[in-house]
């Protein structure tokens, strides 16, 4: 992995691997570690009282003192290879269920004040970019939102709705327009306030895809886009700054209510300046982007694209939440992702431990329907660059048993790279 630590104007930085040696001239006093969703088992960037730096499976940008910056990319990336990240949760989402799974997938601190990092080093704008395409395709595939809203419309020798007095004596009676009424009224149609912030946050991802620095993003991004943008063709982009940070809309699909906070991030993301999509130095607030979850939706996807609705995600078993049940003909499984390279050699007792647990709940007996005096199998996936399955078709998920554990399996998973 590498750290990169910036100052404040962003003109040279420092390159650190994990587990490095932090100087005074770099951070002068130990700060508290960076935490992910205010949770204190989820540490970002930590520097240690012997002033080495560590980091765990998050990326972003952070301040970690009063003018530095810490700048911390994913662990699996190579000088020749890095992963694409955009292209896992591109895939992820191919199932327009695992679009609830995403909450708690980054944070964004808007709060804290503005870095300056360079469009290639922007990781949050083409995840949320991605997401918010994705979701809208789904409702473009159900047909847009009908719903009355209102208008307001300069009649000629007609009325209807409710008069606007002030406007018509404004606009018409001191023109000397005196067959002309402006009116206000209720119509019913797809031009309503959701669609709306949608279709303005769509004009700004126009005018930020062509910046895009991976070309496959290039690709898959530009293609859901024009499969959208006709549907929106009778929308306008109308909205004014309030309805972009506070409105509060009544949505009927469940994907307009993802839509929406997605849109309203990417307008905020941009400070609501269409002109800002285009600059190569960005200003943005910290964030961070969980890449454990990441994979865990990437190889839910994966599981999905096999088995369907016979893989169950975060299952609730006797206060426990793990990640993946399976029940299919073939198979009866509690399943484990671990975004942790080192499953390639040698498992970690301590996973295989919690693994294990869950396979012996009484809940998990029930789920998959197996006799008690049975014991469950249990599988670990991880990533694997070199060697692993780029697809779970066609593949014996008992194939590479762990040794010196019973019933214990491993699969890796190549993620995909730019």
């Amino acid at each position: 992995m590498s750290d990169l630590l910036l100052n404040k104007a962003f003109s040279e930085h420092h390159n650190y691997p994990d587990g490095e040696f932090i100087g005074e001239e770099i951070v002068k006093d130990i700060p508290a570690p960076i935490i992910f969703l205010k949770k204190k088992e989820a540490i970002c960037v930590e520097i240690k009282q012997d002033r080495t730096l560590h980091t765990k499976y998050y990326i972003g940008v952070d301040w970690i003192a009063e003018n530095q910056a810490v700048y911390v990319e994913p662990k699996l990336n190579k000088s020749a290879s890095q992963t694409d990240y955009l292209q896992m949760l591109f895939s992820a989402l191919k199932h327009p269920e695992i679009a609830q799974y995403t909450d708690d997938l980054f944070e964004i601190k808007w709060e804290g004040k503005q870095i300056s990092i360079t469009q290639q080093q922007d990781l949050l704008t083409p995840l949320l970019v991605v997401q918010f395409l994705r979701v809208v395709q789904q409702i473009v595939l159900k047909g847009l939102k009908k719903s009355y809203y209102k208008v307001e419309q300069n009649l000629y020798s007609r009325v209807k709705g409710k008069i606007l007095v002030g406007q018509t004596i404004k606009q018409n009676l001191l023109k000397n327009k005196p067959l002309n009424t402006y009116c206000t009224y209720d119509e019913f149609g797809i031009n309503g306030l959701e669609n709306r912030l949608i279709k303005k946050a769509l004009l700004f991802v126009s005018r930020y895809m062509p910046t895009l620095q991976i070309d496959s993003s290039r690709g898959f991004t530009a293609q859901m886009f024009n499969y959208i943008m006709p549907a929106f063709e009778n929308v306008s982009e109308e909205v004014s700054l309030n309805d972009c940070k506070h409105t509060e809309t009544n949505v009927f699909y469940k994907e307009y209510e993802e839509a929406i906070h997605l849109a309203k991030l990417i307008l905020k993301r941009f400070g609501y300046n269409i002109t800002n999509t285009q600059q190569a130095t960005v200003q943005t607030p910290p964030f961070w982007i969980d890449m454990s979850k990441l994979f865990e939706l990437y190889v839910l996807g994966l599981m999905k694209d096999r088995f369907g609705q016979e893989v169950t995600y975060h299952v609730n078993a006797h206060y426990q939440e793990l990640d993946y049940l399976l029940k299919s003909p073939d198979y009866k499984m509690v399943v484990d992702a671990k975004y942790k390279p080192g499953y390639k050699n040698n498992p970690i007792k301590e996973d295989m431990r919690q693994v294990s647990g869950y396979a012996r709940l009484d809940s998990v007996y029930k789920e998959l329907e197996i006799d008690e005096d049975k014991v469950i199998d249990c599988l670990i996936i991880y990533p694997d660059m070199e060697n692993g399955k780029e697809s779970f078709k066609d593949i014996d998920l008992k194939g590479i048993e762990i040794s010196n554990w019973n019933r214990f399996y491993k699969v890796g998973v190549k993620l995909p790279k730019i």
